[in-house]
């Protein structure tokens, strides 16, 4: 089972550097993200949103190559594959795009939204949904950015544990974050 977990920054760039490091320890296969987005709340008080998935390429993609099979096969029976292949193609692209882009994918946007609308101005939030971690090499690669945790499905011992560690960061330097909340998340059984 994924974990959520919420964590706000004071700094409207934070959010962001601390997902490009989190990236960066996915493949070396330390940490396993469902789904992660990034919400920034500017000084004007508008809130952006940033998908860390392009549903509606992912859409296009496995449309464009069901969409190929299946107008292969059907080619075959009109004895001109190579048409079916192009059409097939082409109508499952646009098909698979348009159902990506009306996809709700992992963390619920209604959700986000919500708590992105409690963020004070020039601050920033990363929302996680953490299949596993390594707990402790994660903590050790990012421990550097003060953050606080909003929400989370931790439990009450385990949101101890990443809140002190987001308690007791030291100033960040470039590359550093907060990984504890993905850290947390793998000592769920």
């Amino acid at each position: 089972m994924a974990e959520l977990v919420v964590v706000g920054f004071d700094n409207p760039n934070d959010a962001d550097r601390v997902l490009t490091e989190l990236t960066r320890l996915q493949k070396e296969y330390l940490i396993d993200l469902e789904d992660a987005v990034v919400a920034i709340r500017g000084a004007d008080g508008a809130v952006r949103v940033k998908q860390s998935m392009n549903l509606v390429k992912l859409g296009a993609t496995s449309g464009g190559l069901s969409g190929a099979m299946w107008g292969s096969l059907i080619g075959l029976l009109f004895l001109n594959p190579l048409a079916g292949l192009a059409i097939g193609g082409a109508v499952g692209a646009g098909s698979g795009a348009l159902s990506g882009s009306m996809i709700d994918y992992g963390i619920n946007d209604d959700f986000i939204k919500s708590i992105g609308e409690t963020l004070q101005p020039d601050t920033s939030a990363l929302f996680l949904l953490i299949r596993k971690s390594q707990p402790e090499k994660v903590l050790a690669e990012l421990s550097g950015f003060k953050g606080r945790v909003i929400r989370s499905s931790l439990s009450p011992e385990q949101e101890a544990k990443l809140q002190a560690a987001l308690s007791q960061a030291h100033a960040p330097s470039p590359g550093e974050g907060v990984a504890a909340a993905g850290a947390m998340a793998a000592e769920t059984p």
